[in-house]
């Protein structure tokens, strides 16, 4: 007994260190690979990618790469940059000051990754086939492999600016070359992709640091939509708006706050050439949807709102002149004419009018009268005939469709899928480009009067597009009826795909808990007009015929009747996933939805509801405090009981856990956001312990 524990402590001590330097995807310092065929490669958390040496067929020497480690081909999607592959026993080494540098047998180096600005932490092999190298006074990475790219881009990989890709010679020759005999060059690309925003967000502007990474800082006169994410979108502080005319001269109105060398080169919305500076100016403040004006080379360009890819270059040798309300002139409040405007006065010229016209007779006032009625009875009458709005609807592809149509659809509304917050969906058949089956939601919580709102938020959900959001096909704005048309899902809500008698696997459930969190990210950061969910929950999560997530009902919740919830105190959403905040008359950010979104993901892990019924299920009735309870006991096998897929996938089954409960944090500060959350799902970003998320403050 006491000779085996001996060898076997002698083993231990003896194992080769790189097998033991790696945990969960992290790559420590000084840790090294050799060319061999019994190396180890580095590992994700997951295990779908490795990063290592792979001999190539036929030959007794090796490619430094990344690839599929799970399917059999093992497919590389990076490598190397070098002329010729390396022999057996080359070394890669995670070098503290340089990076990684590749030696062959010799000690000569043969390659090593560049630009590396700082003292290196760890390595990180993550989840979506990024290798990356972080510093330890960066939360940004020093270096990674997607900025490097070779012949391949992976889901969620950018082709930045400078950036390039080179084929391969051949499957087995990785040389530089021409990959197709034919010549021929196939893109693919989507094709209503909405403008990207840059390294910062809409209104940011870029500016690189001493380190070679994008700064992000909005311009003045602009304040970040979420204080907490310095990338984001930036917003108006006092935005500019065309019904400002009837108020005075723009004169009057308006200032400019001029900044050198600073563009925004892809919102342009007129070119005037030549120009003075003078002139540019005043081109802009006539113009009440000019936001920025840029003058430089004696040419002006007016740019409009949302301003993307902001960027500042001294070698521009420009002027920017931005926008804003002079201060003390406040925004026009809806509805109320300006004292001193042409409206006012047509109104006080046609009110003595009318007066002397009543006062001269009770005839002429019975007359006067029923002219009246009759006029607005026809316009009244002419109004509800109008089948088409006259508001416009940006995006060309979402139909108007009359109210008659939509009956005839849906056969009068015969076949219903489901009730929700905002009305009651029902299946439609109609042609719309190559679907035919649709699903048509009958608002019946919004106010009639506020159609001008209604048109809003159809032109803000018809303008987005992402693989995770329910598409807006189109819409019905007819007399006192609200209908919207969208995309059919054919495989139902979330809640009838996780709490059904059979459960998913824990592959499927992963990928639909990413595919959300994707969507909400979109909505968060990527719109041209952030969106604010406020009802995340399963049933709003739809699956489409290939079961990939999609988030359904946002942007409806500023169309909710303004006295129907009054006596919630005005919160929107649903038991069991409303954030504390709704309770204390906080302001409503984005974080609403990353709450939600972390009760969603607990029960997407468990398949079980938020909340159970107290009797059947005691003190696990609270979905959100058992899996804290199991959390800290150490005891996450119990949230997937006889699930091996994911029992086998411990490391995964943390990570997603702990997410879920950084998630749900009472103070909303603490709460991450979604692209954070999307990247600690990714495992592109190491998450921590999170706290406990009570602050047991509430007074009960």
């Amino acid at each position: 007994m006491v000779s085996s524990l001996f060898y076997l402590l002698l083993f231990l001590f003896f194992f080769p260190q790189h097998n033991l330097a790696q945990n969960n995807g992290r790559v420590a310092t000084s840790t090294s690979l050799t060319a061999t065929d019994e190396t180890t490669p580095w590992f994700s958390p997951s295990g779908d990618f490795a990063f290592g040496f792979q001999k190539l067929q036929d030959k007794d020497q090796f490619l430094l790469c990344i690839w599929y480690a799970k399917i059999q081909e093992k497919t590389i999607v990076w490598h190397a940059n070098i002329s010729n592959p390396v022999p057996r026993g080359s070394r890669l080494q995670l070098d503290s000051q340089n990076g990684l540098i590749l030696s062959d047998t010799q000690g000569n180096t043969i390659w090593r990754t560049d630009m590396v600005f700082g003292n290196i932490d760890h390595g990180f092999m993550n989840d979506t086939g990024n290798f990356v190298i972080m510093g330890n006074d960066s939360a940004d990475p020093l270096w990674e492999s997607f900025r490097n790219p070779t012949d391949t881009l992976l889901p969620s990989q950018t082709l930045e600016r400078g950036s390039f890709l080179v084929s391969q010679r051949s499957e087995a020759n990785f040389s530089q070359g021409i990959a197709s005999e034919s010549r021929r060059i196939c893109c693919c690309m989507s094709q209503h992709a909405p403008p990207p925003a840059g390294a910062c967000g809409y209104n940011n502007v870029c500016n690189l640091g001493t380190n070679k990474r994008p700064v992000c800082n909005c311009p003045e006169g602009y304040s970040l939509v979420d204080p907490n994410d310095t990338y984001g979108n930036c917003k108006p502080d006092s935005a500019v708006s065309c019904d400002d005319v009837a108020r005075g001269s723009p004169e009057d109105l308006y200032s400019f706050i001029t900044v050198r060398d600073t563009d925004w080169p892809m919102s342009d919305l007129q070119k005037i050439s030549p120009s003075t500076e003078q002139d540019c100016q005043s081109f802009c403040l006539n113009d009440c949807f000019c936001a920025v004006a840029i003058y430089r080379s004696d040419s002006c360009w007016k740019k409009k709102l949302p301003l993307w890819n902001g960027r500042i270059d001294t070698s521009l040798n420009a002027k920017a002149f931005i926008k804003r309300r002079k201060n003390g002139v406040p925004p026009l409040s809806p509805g109320l004419p300006n004292p001193g405007s042409p409206q006012s006065k047509n109104w006080r010229n046609w009110a003595v009018v009318s007066s002397t016209l009543l006062g001269s007779s009770v005839l002429v006032n019975v007359l006067f009268v029923g002219v009246l009625c009759w006029g607005f009875f026809h316009i009244y009458k002419k109004k509800a005939k109008t089948f088409r709005p006259t508001s416009h609807v940006a995006d060309s592809i979402c139909h108007s469709f009359t109210y008659k149509e939509l009956v005839e659809a849906t056969t009068d509304f015969k076949e219903e899928l489901g009730r929700g917050a905002f009305g009651i969906v029902y299946k439609g058949v109609m042609p719309i480009g190559s679907r035919n089956v649709v699903a048509v939601k009958k608002l019946d919580r919004v106010a009639h009067e506020t159609e001008k709102e209604f048109m809003t938020e159809v032109n803000v959900i018809s303008q987005t597009h992402h693989k995770n959001l329910v598409r807006l096909l189109g819409y019905c704005n007819e007399g006192p009826h609200r209908l919207l048309v969208y995309e059919y899902m054919s495989n139902g809500t979330l809640a009838s795909y996780l709490f059904g008698d059979q459960k998913p696997t824990w592959s499927q459930r992963t990928k639909v808990a990413m595919g959300i969190a994707r969507g909400l990210a979109y909505l968060h950061e990527e719109c041209s007009t952030q969106i604010i969910h406020c009802d995340i929950k399963p049933q709003n999560i739809l699956l489409d015929d290939y079961y990939i997530a999609r988030i359904s009902d946002f942007g409806l919740s500023k169309l909710l009747m303004i006295n129907q919830s009054r006596t919630l105190t005005d919160i929107r959403g649903t038991r069991g996933y409303v954030a504390p905040e709704w309770f204390r008359n906080s302001q409503v950010t984005v974080k609403v939805d990353v709450y939600s979104f972390g009760v969603l993901l607990l029960e997407i892990i468990t398949c079980r509801k938020s909340l159970e019924n107290e009797e059947s299920y005691g003190p696990e009735a609270i979905l959100t405090d058992w899996v804290l309870d199991c959390f800290h006991d150490g005891k996450l096998e119990a949230l997937v009981e006889t699930d091996t897929e994911a029992l086998n996938d411990k490391k995964q089954l943390e990570r997603f856990v702990m997410v879920g409960i950084w998630c749900i944090q009472e103070d909303s500060t603490m709460r991450p956001t979604m692209r954070k959350v999307t990247q600690m799902l990714e495992g592109s970003v190491e998450v921590t312990t999170p706290p406990c998320p009570y602050t047991f403050s509430t007074t009960i």
